[in-house]
């Protein structure tokens, strides 16, 4: 039996339904097949969305048209603005989902999505002919034909999980594993690597005792994931989160066992996530640490399971028993689900082309955990880039790259593909070196444009986009050119806040410039001062106050910009440059960068590299010229 689309799938975690969603929302007839329809968008590890650095991901995902924001704006049972006490550049959402309720959330967007169809099922082999992609073919001997393949496979390609010496080859929560498109792929000739992830035990909440734990309570004023929503609109009774501690006897139990840990015996063989370890990493790689943060956090409303955060682990059942009970309030704890590793394979990410394109493979894209990265909100970011770029490549359109300086899903794509990645890759603001311009804040006036370029952004919302940012750059002109003098009222208003006082007049601007002031605070000397949105004043406030700063980054990008429109000719041979190091050479044949910039950003690749290259290609344009 064989069926047509224009784009398939493969996978419906948190990168395939993005992926899935763009597709279809840009007209093409799509198909997403998963292992099990009641899995769609599931949680399998931590039940929240967003956090330092993941939540500027989940926002621009927003930006770009994306569900995800939508999605945890729906279900979200405590909501929390995170490094409030540091700078805008640094302030993240994270929010607790109700893991089911996200869950049917997602899948009900996705069934009631025009040119899209839901397929339980495993694929097991791709249809490629002359190096592109034509179908798949599913484990029943079905083939589906199709212009473009989305790869969207998670911790599934032949996975297994393993609690102590036990370990059953499934994919998480037991679900059915995908033991036969790994085949495929290295016949294909694309290097596949195993990696590693673990999840914490579920506890029951009835056996906690909470009166030895810390709260944790969500804000009062919610800030929404999507740009679309409204804070008034998304209030709710939130739930609590607990913080305890470890101890000196939960670091001796795990000592003890550490001989029975398949990650210490060798058991394990995939490489696990440097910035997520496992409890048995952090006893060994912190030793003289007494105590590491563990969180409570509940898995949804309607279950009394409880996520115990930071503590993820693959020691055997009994050991996780005197573990998890030596923790202050854990002491008569019953596990609901034990915690366990999984391995899984996973592709080499410098395969992908900066479009998240095969470069072996025409038409064949992979996004999220199918290419080494770890995470719900960089999986659903490379599954939306993924699926966009599927779809301008079925309507004959040039594909679409965000680069570093427009956006964290540009620095998760451009660190993948340039640098490649030996571990889950995590995202962290810190490796984005224009993170000032790349707030979370400001995630829409950074990409809702492209969005609505592609076509996911709908006329009513981009209109109120460049609405909301005309008033924006209005009213910094404005306050920049209102000036206040001395008064009574003034001098007052500055002592209110240990502020200087005047002795001649200053405009406002400068006024909000100062550390201890802001836009809002200055209202009641404000006598021209609009009504304006929380989010427009907002946006005022952090452009002047940063102003000097985000210059000097905008001057720092467009120094970016002319390395990344430096273009290196794909037919490039490296040998015929002379004065390469051997080491550059390799790489550079390897990865075949796009720009010098890129090139410039490649392990391996000196400096002086990039000059000799950059010299050579000189001499190669003037020759194409002639």
């Amino acid at each position: 039996m064989t069926e047509k689309y224009d784009a398939i799938v493969i996978g419906a975690g948190h990168a395939g339904c993005e992926a899935a969603l763009a597709l279809a929302r840009l007209s093409l007839k799509t198909a997403i097949f998963t292992v099990s329809v009641d899995s769609i968008a599931m949680m399998p590890c931590n039940p929240n969305v967003g956090g330092t650095s993941k939540g500027h991901l989940v926002r621009e995902i927003d930006a770009l048209g994306g569900e995800m924001g939508k999605n945890i704006d729906r279900t979200f049972i405590q909501s929390k603005m995170l490094n409030q006490s540091k700078g805008p550049a640094v302030h993240s959402l994270r929010a607790q989902a109700d893991k089911k309720e996200y869950s049917y959330a997602m899948r009900k967007v996705l069934e009631e999505t025009e040119n899209l169809s839901i397929k339980q099922g495993e694929i097991t082999e791709f249809i490629v002919e002359k190096g592109e992609i034509r179908g798949v073919r599913s484990y029943t001997g079905n083939v589906y034909e199709c212009q473009a393949v989305v790869l969207c496979t998670g911790t599934y390609l032949n996975a297994r999980c393993i609690t102590g010496e036990t370990s059953v080859y499934t994919g998480p929560n037991g679900l059915q594993a995908a033991t036969h498109l790994t085949d495929s792929l290295e016949k294909l000739g694309i290097s596949v690597r195993r990696f590693k992830t673990g999840t914490p035990a579920r506890i029951d909440g009835r056996t906690i005792d909470y009166s030895k734990m810390e709260p944790q309570y969500g804000d009062e004023k919610i800030v929404p994931f999507s740009f679309t929503n409204k804070a008034e609109d998304l209030e709710r009774e939130q739930v609590k989160c607990w913080l305890t501690y470890t101890n000196v006897e939960t670091h001796q139990v795990i000592r003890d066992n550490l001989d029975r840990s398949p990650l210490y015996s060798g058991y394990i063989k995939g490489t696990g996530p440097r910035y997520c370890p496992s409890i048995e990493d952090k006893v060994v790689r912190f030793a003289d640490k007494n105590r590491h943060q563990v969180f409570i956090e509940p898995e949804g409303n309607y279950t009394n399971e409880m996520y115990v955060g930071g503590m993820s682990s693959s020691l055997p059942e009994d050991v996780q028993e005197k573990m998890y009970r030596s923790v202050p309030g854990l002491e008569n704890a019953r596990i609901v689900r034990n915690a366990y590793a999984i391995e899984y394979d996973c592709i080499d990410s410098l395969e992908l082309l900066p479009t998240l394109e095969l470069k072996k493979v025409k038409g064949l894209y992979s996004a999220g955990q199918a290419n080494g990265s770890s995470g719900y909100e960089e999986a659903a970011a490379q599954g939306l880039v993924a699926g966009i770029n599927a779809a301008r490549k079925c309507l004959g359109q040039e594909p679409i790259i965000i680069d570093r300086s427009q956006g964290y899903v540009g620095v998760l794509i451009d660190d993948l593909v340039t640098k490649g990645t030996n571990e889950p890759y995590r995202m962290m603001t810190s490796r984005a070196e224009y993170r000032l311009l790349l707030r979370q804040d400001n995630a829409d006036e950074r990409l809702t444009k492209l969005g609505y370029e592609i076509g996911l952004i709908p006329e009513e919302r981009y209109q109120h986009f460049v609405e909301k940012y005309e008033q924006i750059e209005k009213e910094i002109e404005r306050v920049k050119n209102t000036f206040v003098g001395n008064t009574e009222e003034v001098q007052k208003l500055l002592d209110e806040y240990n502020s200087t006082r005047l002795v001649s007049g200053i405009s406002l601007a400068e006024l909000i410039r100062r550390p201890e002031l802001n836009y809002d605070c200055l209202a009641s000397i404000d006598e021209e001062r609009p009504d304006l949105s929380e989010e427009v004043r907002e946006e005022v406030n952090i452009n002047l106050k940063y102003e000097g700063y985000i210059k000097r980054q905008q001057k720092q990008v467009e120094q970016f910009h002319k390395l990344e429109k430096k273009k290196i000719p794909a037919d490039i041979d490296y040998e015929d440059v002379k004065s390469l190091r051997l080491e550059a050479i390799q790489k550079l044949s390897d990865i075949r960068p796009e720009s010098v910039g890129q090139a410039a950003r490649i392990s391996g690749v000196s400096p002086s590299d990039i000059s000799v290259l950059t010299v050579y290609l000189e001499q190669y344009n003037r020759k194409q010229v002639r």
